[in-house]
């Protein structure tokens, strides 16, 4: 497949001071930029997947009038916290006195 280029970009020295500084070895500064976009794309595609799916599940909801409520989601995920916090205090406990 052929290349393709984005468009030119203008920005402020200070950006691309600052992008130029965190560059890895063998890094450049396009490959950067050409990274950043990808993960840019990675990202919104993942927000756009979960929002449909969300959408999805409320229309759903509606549909079977199957509903659960908040609080019963938030006392299930308490639940299941709580031992973890449990362990994480014993933990630091432990760290303190050791």
């Amino acid at each position: 497949m052929k290349s393709s280029t984005l468009p030119p970009l203008r920005v402020e020295p200070g950006l691309r001071q600052a992008a130029e500084r965190l560059l890895r070895k063998g890094e450049t500064l396009s490959s950067f930029v050409e990274e950043s976009v990808r993960e840019s794309i990675e990202r919104r595609t993942a927000q756009e997947d979960f929002i449909a799916r969300g959408l999805a599940s409320a229309e759903a909801a509606r549909k079977s009038g199957k509903y659960v409520s908040a609080a019963a989601v938030l006392a299930k995920l308490e639940q299941q916290l709580a031992p973890v916090r449990k362990s994480a205090k014993a933990a630091r406990g432990r760290r303190a006195n050791g």
